[in-house]
């Protein structure tokens, strides 16, 4: 889903390439979007996904919840590349050093 406007405040993209799922985030991942995060990175033919969250500039609650979801979903397939605020609001939610989420 892409929100438009003046300026755009989400964006996911996916990617397939074999099955490897590469799915890109931009903006702001709330309650409003972060059920289309997870969808765009629910694909069957996906074995290994990578959530590139570099270009989120917000993450709530209800972003973790759907993160989470990705996590039981992918188990042992996935991995984050979390922007700084991405890592800020998962480290203090006790998930930074979950082995799902890259370093950096």
């Amino acid at each position: 889903m892409d929100q438009q406007g003046p300026e755009q405040l989400f964006s996911a993209t996916s990617d397939l390439d074999g099955d490897r799922l590469t799915v890109t985030v931009t903006g702001e991942v709330d309650m409003a979007t972060a059920e289309h995060m997870y969808r765009a990175a629910i694909h069957e033919d996906a074995g290994k996904v990578t959530l590139d969250l570099r270009a989120v500039s917000f993450f709530d609650s209800a972003a973790i919840h759907a993160l989470l979801q990705l996590t039981d979903h992918y188990p042992q397939a996935l991995t984050v590349l979390p922007s700084r605020q991405v890592r800020r609001v998962l480290d203090i939610s006790g998930l930074g050093g979950q082995p799902w989420l890259a370093a950096g």
